[in-house]
Formats: structure tokens, C-alpha cells, sequence
């Protein structure tokens, strides 16, 4: 098959662009809405006008940003059909059917209570006005649902059936589609995130206040609600990050090998806490994959198969093969998926010739290999490896982040408790810390999406059709010139975001009485 590499990876790189623009938005859109409803439900328990103010303060920012990632959003999804529209059609049945749920039911119930959030304020009754902010709390997570039932079949393809005929994949059982455990360990790992993220969005604007002297009582009211969210927040987090990297485990060994830049299988294998990437390392020989490293002794094999003594295979084991462990390398499935590959092409012409007898035989060697389908598109065992570095480097920097980020909430919130945020000594280091917490946040966002995408590679379906096959046949150039033009617009449109929040910021709430 003749593939114009050029062509996949500018389509690789428009679609990553997307989707870290995109991302910047997403996370804050989930967390932001649930701390708006917080806020509403404490003005309309106590009937404190100044939490009301507060409230619609935070809201008018959740707006900003969702008006901004819904336009991210809408790109993102038409790729699908404008560079990747082989894709689209293999798996169209089974990809199609989250995304289409997520716009006319979850999509709508957001849109059709954001109106009433927004302009609803002294025109319908208090109680129904927070009924109106918590479904669009609850319709931005379930929107998440969706997107991520989508993702997590892309990484953990279950539920469907290939059809020779067509050749394309179709949905076979919806359930197992919604609760592959994949796509549930991702949901609640990244609504979680999503969380905390919003957590320390509100703690930086509320720490420039302070540092600042304005709106003092304000800040203070949110940093405590946004700590306390954080906190907790965090602990699932980190609870949900456990369950979905034993689901990486389990279903996608290579990514977990490539995340702790694991070479060789071991017994009792450690996690490394900390350590930089020997550059020079290649697969299969002999170096040392670290320069340097921190390790915790037995860790990765209890998080793997919660089993201190259980062996954890590396990169060297899944691409050349452990007998020992009965692992079976990329070369043997390669030639097995190129058997299928063939036996498919046999069976299409012999349909197109009339030659039943010929078609049948075909048939049958197809579905013998038919598992190792995709591995018939690769040309060298190698290929299998995502990249480790950024693969490993990713990882670890969500992990210290996310190990950090309980530690600042926890700090806040005792402080805050003892009403000691405007201290002078605070201001030299702790509001500064606290200023900076949004930025780390999105780095620790990205980062996850990183280890996400990166780690899967060279899969668009892991294990069933590789990223380079599932391009629309487009010239490169074409791919570029939409390429720099989106990264312009993206550009504008988080400058626009940046101007029109940091405006709002500056005149704070409203002091309506």
C-alpha cells in the first residue's frame, strides 16, 4: 500500500493541535459548572446576597470559556470527516454513535438550561434557577461521557464485529460499548481532573485579588469552597488514575512499558518515581534505558495486576517475544496480519468475480488471522513502539503535579481556615504559589491527553487499524495550509479568551444588593 507519510503525520499534528486547544477549555468547562452550582446552592441556603454575587461572577467566566471550547469542539469532530475519513468509515457505525448521543442529548440539556443560567436571574423563581445551573453542571460531564465512551473504544475496541462485506467494523452490543471498562476508568479520571483543575482556576484569581486588596471576602469564600473541592477532588483523582492505569495494564502493555520507559520484563518490577531517559536506548540492546532514577520497589507490578510478585512485561518483551512468559512478539502477528490482509483482498475480488467456492475459502482464512489485522500494515516490529520519551516524561509530570496539587489545597484551606490569607508573610509565598497553580494545572492537563494519544500510537483502534491507514487520500500541502491556518485561529480565539476574562477579571463582581 502506497502511504503518503507526509500527508498522515501533518494530519497527526492538525489533530493534536485541535485537541490541545481544545483541551484547554474542556477540563475547566466540567469543574467550573459544579463550582458554580456549590456557589448558587450556598445563596440560595443562606440567602446571602454576596454569595449570589460571587456566584455570578464565576458564572460569567464559565460562560467565556464555554462559548470558546464548544467552537474548539466543533473542529475537532469535522476532522474526522476532512482527514480521516477512512477511519470514519471503518468504524463509523461504532464511533458515530457516542458522538451523535453526546449532541442531541447531553449537548441539548446543557444549551437548553444555559439560557435559563445565564438570564434566568430574577425571572424565574430561585430554586428552579439552581435547578437550571446543575443540569448544566450535569449536561458538561455528560457530555464528557460520551466523548470518552468514543475514546475509550478507540482504546479498548470491544462490542463490535467486522463485517468482510463492507469492511468495516459494526456495533454488535451497545453495553459493552458504554461500560468498557476503559472508557469508565477514563471518564471519571478525567471529570476528576476536570475538578481539580477548576479548583485551582478559582484559587489563582482569588489569590490575585488578595495579593492585590480587592474583593478581599470574596476570594476568601471561594478559596475555601475551591480548596475544599480541590482536596477532595484530588484524593479521587488519584484514586481514579490508579484504576486507569491498571486498565493500561491490562489492555495496553506497551503504553504502560513506554510510560516508565521499561525495556526488559521483570518480577516484582518497580515504579520509577523519578529518572531521566538514557537518549541513546534502543530496543533491543543492551544499555541502560536510565542516565539516572528513583525507583519504589515492587510498586508497578501492584499497580499492574495487583500482585507484588507478578512479572511485568517490557518493550524488548512485547516486540521480539518472551517464550518464557508466553508473550508473543510483533513479528509473528505482522505476518499473520498480513495473511488476513490478503485473504480479505482475495475475498472481495472473488465476490466481484462471482467465484463463490473461491470467496468461501478466502473467507475462512481470513477470520483464522482476522484478530491480526491491523499488524498486517506495519513493515517493521519497531513500529509497534510508541514514542518513549514523551510517552515517559508525560507521565511523570502529571504524576508529580497531581501528587502536588493536594498538598497546595490542603495549605489553603488551613490557612484560610484561620482566616489568615491577607498576612504579609502569605504574600511573599504562598499567593504567589497560588497564582501560578492554574498554569501547573494545565500543564498537568495536557499532559494526561499526552500520555492518552501519544502512548496509543501507531494505533487509531488499538490493535485493529493503524494511525497511517486511516487518512483521507489528500495531498499534504492541503493538510498544511489548514494546519497553520486553524493554529491562527486558535491562536486568536485563547487571545480573545485571555482579553475578554482578564477584563471581567479586573471588574471583579457586581455588587448587587
Amino acid at each position: 500500500m502506497d502511504i503518503d507519510m507526509s500527508m498522515v503525520n501533518w494530519a497527526r499534528a492538525q489533530f493534536a493541535l485541535t485537541a490541545m486547544y481544545h483541551w484547554i477549555f474542556v477540563p475547566l468547562t466540567l469543574g467550573l459548572s459544579f463550582l458554580c452550582a456549590f456557589f448558587e446552592s450556598i445563596y440560595v441556603r443562606t440567602g446571602n446576597k454576596e454569595w449570589r454575587n460571587l456566584t455570578k461572577f464565576w458564572m460569567t467566566l464559565f460562560g467565556i470559556n464555554f462559548a470558546i471550547g464548544v467552537a474548539t469542539g466543533i473542529i475537532l469532530e469535522f476532522q474526522f470527516g476532512t482527514n480521516w475519513s477512512n477511519y470514519s468509515w471503518i468504524v463509523g457505525d461504532i464511533f458515530g454513535a457516542p458522538l451523535a448521543i453526546e449532541g442531541i442529548f447531553a449537548f441539548f440539556l446543557e444549551a437548553t438550561f444555559f439560557a435559563v443560567m445565564f438570564f434566568g436571574w430574577n425571572r424565574v423563581s430561585k430554586k428552579f434557577h439552581l435547578f437550571s445551573t446543575w443540569m448544566v453542571a450535569v449536561g458538561s460531564n455528560l457530555s464528557a461521557v460520551w466523548i470518552l465512551v468514543a475514546n475509550g473504544w478507540m482504546q479498548n475496541p470491544v462490542g463490535m464485529v467486522f463485517n468482510p462485506e463492507t469492511a468495516r467494523f459494526e456495533m454488535h452490543n451497545f453495553a459493552q460499548v458504554i461500560f468498557n471498562p476503559v472508557a469508565v476508568s477514563k471518564f471519571v479520571h478525567t471529570s476528576s481532573s476536570g475538578f481539580l483543575f477548576a479548583s485551582l482556576f478559582v484559587l489563582t484569581i482569588s489569590c490575585w485579588y488578595l495579593i492585590k486588596g480587592k474583593h478581599i471576602q470574596m476570594a476568601k469564600r471561594s478559596i475555601i469552597v475551591a480548596s475544599v473541592f480541590g482536596l477532595l477532588s484530588s484524593s479521587y483523582v488519584a484514586f481514579t488514575g490508579d484504576e486507569s492505569a491498571y486498565q493500561v495494564a491490562q489492555r495496553q502493555p506497551m503504553k504502560l512499558a513506554a510510560i516508565e520507559g521499561l525495556y526488559k520484563g521483570e518480577t516484582k518490577a518497580p515504579i520509577v518515581a523519578a529518572g531521566i531517559l538514557n537518549p541513546k536506548k534502543h530496543p533491543g540492546d543492551d544499555q541502560d534505558p536510565f542516565l539516572v532514577k528513583i525507583e519504589i520497589p515492587y510498586a508497578l507490578s501492584l499497580l499492574a495486576n495487583r500482585s507484588l510478585n507478578s512479572f511485568v512485561p517490557g518493550i524488548d518483551d512485547l516486540v521480539y517475544g518472551n517464550e518464557e512468559q508466553g508473550i508473543e512478539g510483533v513479528a509473528p502477528k505482522i505476518t499473520k496480519g498480513k495473511k488476513a490482509v490478503n485473504n480479505l483482498a482475495v475475498f472481495k475480488q472473488a465476490q466481484k468475480e462471482n467465484n463463490s467456492q473461491k470467496a468461501e475459502l478466502s473467507l475462512a482464512k481470513f477470520k483464522e488471522n482476522q484478530e491480526y489485522m491491523g499488524y498486517g500494515y506495519l513493515e517493521t516490529v519497531e513500529e509497534a513502539i510508541p514514542p518513549v520519551a514523551i510517552s515517559y516524561y508525560a507521565f511523570h509530570i502529571m504524576v508529580a503535579l497531581g501528587t502536588f496539587f493536594p498538598l497546595l489545597f490542603a495549605v489553603f484551606l488551613f490557612y484560610a481556615m484561620k482566616d489568615a490569607l491577607t498576612k504579609e508573610s502569605l504574600k511573599r509565598w504562598l499567593l504567589p504559589m497560588g497564582l501560578i497553580s492554574a498554569l501547573l494545572g494545565l500543564i498537568a492537563q495536557e499532559s494526561g491527553w499526552i500520555v492518552a494519544e501519544v502512548g496509543r500510537q501507531p494505533w487509531a483502534i488499538y490493535g485493529l487499524l493503524p494511525v497511517k491507514i486511516s487518512t483521507t487520500n489528500l495531498a499534504a500541502v492541503n493538510v498544511q495550509i489548514t494546519f497553520f491556518m486553524f493554529l491562527g485561529i486558535f491562536t486568536l480565539l485563547l487571545a480573545a479568551e485571555i482579553k475578554i476574562m482578564l477584563k471581567q477579571i479586573s471588574i471583579g463582581p457586581k455588587e448587587e444588593l
